[in-house]
């Protein structure tokens, strides 16, 4: 066998593999009734499985005895490789490979155990990430049969390298040695070190015994060692041969020289290979394998489904190495390359999923016509089968989906990040999740979640579980109907909260412990349901690995890191649904696409960094260290991106499509992309029924006929409905929005505040008036401001944010007011806080509430208004815009002001409590009237006010004057999106004038 020409083929690229591979093993091994079904066929993955079986199914019929299909790619699959190609060996056992989870538990923990003295301490989140990527180096050392002594050879070479790599190199190396000993204690070895032995014990024993059966390896494009070997093993039996996917055995021999060295170690240090090149991978394999380029014959037999013969030049052509793309110039018509190509480019990332829709479901109008999007794009992918629905179309996307998406594990992760850090967004997010209370009771439960919800919207929230409690019963006690809601929290503080007791310790507690308190606190949530169906049994599994391997990680994790281990971990875990989708569409990832082809190929995502996706860094290797380890450049998954990318588009119709958007930010177009219209110019548009698929998609969702802005509105309600009675704050909303008036006042509409315990501006403002309140009302001394201020800043209501920002800038002008208060001793003291005025004017009864009332020297008052910020100009008091301090002077000297006797008001005041850096202090007194005002005394401000007053209520209050929005360039209302100001707002509206939008 050894001086045998090893038989190996190459099916050429615009060919399906899968059906191509079938037809030329029908047409040779049909022969007899079991002569196919006495024959093995070696393939790299399920989904190539899946495939090929389907192939056979159309070429030679469902009653077809098929050959054995045995895949040896997928390190998953190990076991089915050692029934199917390896007799049971009772000699040399291969110890069991080791669990995936309980492997990355175990190198977290050695991770953790050896912390050099000097470097950063890794601990938890981040020792469970790195020991990913330690994991996948180890795995690449495995695969390429290079041993952990290897890495020592290198060390002369680090010189050059910046400290932090020569840091993470002198880890890795010391953690790669004491690996393998930590890993023989358990009895297990690692997976791909498990699959090397057994492919290499295959390859031994058919070299000394080749099989009576025909054995074929087809579709392989893995260039590692063990693999390589197989390969020519089975190339080299007298009824075995290799089918390679799209090998370009018709490159121009100086092209194929230029994609580099294929040597593990390269002779110059500096050599680099072109392994960002689509035909790279199969060069080192066949390098590997011993086997020349013109030793590669031909796969002879085609398929219904192939592209057309002038589209492998075409892509040979199209990848050139950048050295050889002046040929671009001589090349002349590539009409025949690019027949049946057609191109998409879409507004942004959503039309393209919805334009690619579209396409997928006008195949299904032709009988029998299949259709698939590949991309790398998990995000298109999803987006694409989402607006599938609209005609409840379910895709078969062969990827599956991220646990983390899925409802049982965003319950987890919401619930774990609840427990890590109480806030009221994450209750309520765990709270009223679908398969919370999932049920006949699941009605009344959110009828008190949404209860809740309401209730902690307002500010000044106590964090923690405690301050929900205290805010429910403070509640209960001015409301006798939530009693109700009291009872319901109780019982969900005393299940839930008790049940993540172990989160708030603040120490660090055992990573079982944790895991534990979840599972249980789901079971209690859920019940049954979060364990339910696909998505469920895979959680309960994952749990179960977990706990199985709690004694092999950390001992110890902090409970606020936990979070982000449980998410890092579950995005590795994909769920597929136990049965396929739709029959004749499908969505591909670019390994599923490897060796399948479909009737409609839409290769979607071919924006840059999309398609190929962007590289990853390597957290544990320098590049030049990986290159003179002989590991893979991270680039070489760019080249692979670029063969999958060639066959798909060798495809008989193909469309290629993205989008100048996405995310919201603008996208640059692939390489692949720029490199077709470079050598093709631009593609045929890709059309339906004669219309550009990316006008359909963009109007997939606009209503037909013209749409028509909205008009300002003018609400005019009747008499009955016009409130008679407003506020002096009021009063200056009407006369500045009379729309957000009728909003407020009305329509009784008010915006929710946001919900999270955190302080607003509102909250800070309500504090203060509150503080200066309670300081007057205790004598206003200094012991009492002390007292006050300490207690501010022992407040539980503020957040880390505010004591770094708010409370030392709030401070000091705290202090300011009461000293300036102090200072103006003899001439004016307060003598009353937070009063409450009202009268009747023309039939409107006016009321407010004044902040601060001082009486002067002479007997007169002075009305203080606190603000938190900018006070209001002058201008907007002589423009009837402020009236809040002019009215609250009008109800004191008609002697409606509680607590104070008649008597005429001579100062306005706004105290506004922020820095004056005009006159370097803390604060600054402004008045509504001044020599320098248009208004020159607080009679002449009253006054003002008093005609303002007497204006809108006979306009609006008393009379039919509809109620129109304000002034637009005013600053943003609560209600702007109620009244559609984006939609007549300076368009030619006739209050404005043409455009006008001043």
């Amino acid at each position: 066998m050894a001086d045998a020409k090893p038989t190996v083929f190459s099916i050429p690229v615009q060919r399906a593999f899968a059906d191509a591979l079938a037809a030329g093993l029908v047409d040779r091994y049909a022969d007899g009734a079991l002569g196919l079904a006495q024959g093995l066929i070696l393939l790299p993955s399920n989904r190539a499985r899946s495939a090929v079986q389907a192939a056979f199914v159309r070429v030679g019929g469902a009653g077809m005895l098929m050959p054995r299909l045995v895949v040896i790619g997928d390190a998953d699959l190990d076991e089915s490789v050692a029934l199917a190609l390896d007799p049971i060996d009772e000699i040399d056992v291969i110890p069991p490979a080791i669990d995936a989870l309980k492997r990355r538990l175990m190198l977290a923990a050695l991770i953790e155990k050896h912390n050099p003295p000097g470097e950063d301490t890794i601990r938890g989140a981040a020792a469970f990430k790195l020991a990913e990527g330690l994991a996948r180096v180890i795995d690449q050392l495995h695969y390429e049969e290079i041993a952990p002594a290897r890495l020592g050879e290198v060390g002369e070479a680090l010189g050059d390298l910046a400290g932090h790599w020569q840091a993470s190199w002198q880890r890795l190396r010391l953690l790669v040695e004491q690996w393998p000993t930590v890993l023989a204690a358990t009895g297990h070895i690692d997976r791909a070190d498990r699959r090397n032995r057994l492919l290499h014990r295959v390859s031994d024993g058919w070299r000394a015994a080749p099989p009576a059966r025909f054995v074929v390896a087809a579709g392989v494009t893995t260039a590692a060692p063990a693999i390589a070997r197989l390969l020519r093993t089975v190339a080299d039996m007298e009824r075995g041969m290799a089918v390679l996917p799209g090998l370009d055995i018709d490159m121009a021999e100086g092209e194929w020289e230029a994609l580099g060295s294929t040597r593990s170690v390269p002779e110059k240090p500096r050599e680099r290979p072109l392994e960002t090149h689509p035909q790279y991978h199969l060069k080192l394999l066949i390098d590997r394998m011993g086997v020349s380029r013109d030793e590669v014959m031909e796969w002879p037999a085609a398929s219904p489904f192939d592209g057309p013969d002038a589209r492998e030049p075409f892509l040979s052509l199209l990848f050139a190495p950048a050295a050889y793309t002046a040929r671009w110039q001589r090349v002349g018509d590539v009409s025949a390359g690019i027949a049946g190509l057609r191109g998409a480019v879409f507004a942004d990332d959503g039309q393209e999923a919805q334009g690619i829709a579209l396409m997928m479901r006008h195949a299904l109008e032709t009988p029998a016509r299949t259709a698939a999007l590949v991309t790398p794009d998990r995000g298109l992918a999803e987006r694409v089968a989402s607006a599938l629905l609209r005609w409840d179309i379910e895709v078969d996307d062969s990827a599956g989906r991220p646990l983390g998406q899925l409802p049982p594990g965003t319950l987890l992760l919401a619930l774990a990040n609840l427990a890590a850090r109480f806030d009221p967004a994450r209750l309520l997010a765990v709270l009223g999740h679908p398969l919370v209370r999932k049920g006949e009771t699941r009605r009344d439960w959110l009828d008190q979640v949404r209860r809740l919800d309401l209730l902690l919207r307002e500010r000044g929230l106590t964090p923690g579980w405690d301050g929900v409690s205290a805010r429910i019963a403070a509640f209960a006690a001015r409301k006798d109907e939530a009693a109700d809601l009291a009872g319901w929290w109780a019982a969900v503080a005393d299940g839930l909260g008790s049940l993540l007791a172990p989160f708030g310790t603040g120490a660090p507690v055992p990573p079982a412990t944790l895991l534990a308190a979840l599972q249980t606190a789901l079971g209690w949530l859920a019940g049954e349901a979060v364990w339910a169906g696909p998505a469920g049994r895979q959680l309960a599994d994952l749990f179960e690995r977990w706990l199985l391997a709690r004694g092999d990680g950390p001992t110890l994790v902090a409970a606020e890191d936990f979070p982000a281990t449980l998410t890092d971990l579950i995005g590795s875990e994909n769920v597929r649904p136990p049965y396929g989708g739709h029959p004749r569409l499908f969505i591909w990832g670019l390994l599923e696409a490897r060796l399948q082809r479909a009737d409609l190929m839409i290769l979607g995502g071919l924006d840059e960094g999309r398609w190929p996706q962007a590289t990853s860094p390597d957290a544990w290797l320098a590049p030049g260290i990986r290159h003179l380890l002989g590991l893979p450049a991270p680039e070489r998954q760019q080249g692979a991106a670029a063969h999958d990318f060639a066959g798909a588009l060798a495809g008989r119709e193909v469309v290629v499509t993205r989008a100048r958007r996405s995310g919201g930010d603008p996208a640059v177009a692939s390489r692949f992309w720029l490199r077709l219209s470079a050598l093709a110019g631009e593609l045929p548009e890709a059309r339906l029924d004669g219309q550009p698929v990316t006008a359909l998609a963009a109007t997939l969702d606009v209503p037909p006929g013209a749409s028509e802005p909205a008009a300002k509105p003018h609400p005019a309600p009747p008499a009955a409905a016009r409130p008679d009675a407003i506020s002096v704050t009021g009063v200056d909303q009407l006369a500045r929005d009379p729309f957000a008036f009728y909003a407020a006042k009305i329509l009784r509409l008010s915006e929710l505040d946001q919900l999270s315990s955190g302080p607003d501006a509102k909250w800070f403002g309500t504090r203060i008036h509150r503080l200066l309140e309670d300081w007057q009302r205790a004598g206003m001394t200094d012991a009492a401001l002390e007292t006050e201020l300490a207690a501010l800043e022992a407040d539980p209501a503020l957040d880390a944010l505010a004591r770094a920002f708010w409370l030392p800038r709030i401070m000091p002008s705290l202090r300011w007011a009461a000293e300036t208060v102090w200072a103006a001793r003899g001439e004016r003291w307060p003598v009353a806080a937070e009063v409450r005025g009202a009268m009747v004017v023309d039939g409107i009864r006016l009321h407010g509430k004044a902040d601060r009332v001082d009486q002067l020297a002479d007997g007169s008052l002075a009305i203080v208004d606190y603000k938190s910020g900018a006070a209001p100009s002058g201008t907007a008091a002589a423009e009837g815009l402020d009236n809040q301090l002019g009215l609250l002077g009008l109800l004191a000297e008609a002697g409606q002001v509680d607590e104070i006797d008649k008597a005429q008001v001579s100062a306005l005041e706004y105290w506004s409590l922020k820095r004056d850096r005009a006159k370097d202090a803390e604060g600054k007194v402004s008045a509504t009237h001044g020599s320098r005002r248009d208004l020159k005394t607080a009679k002449d401000a009253i006054a003002r006010a008093a005609d303002a007053l007497a204006d809108l209520s006979a306009r609006f209050l008393l009379g039919s004057e509809p109620f129109t929005p304000g002034d637009p360039g005013s600053r943003y209302s609560d209600f702007d999106q109620l009244m559609r100001r984006d939609e007549w707002f300076a368009r030619g509206d006739p209050d404005l004038g043409e455009g006008d939008a001043a």
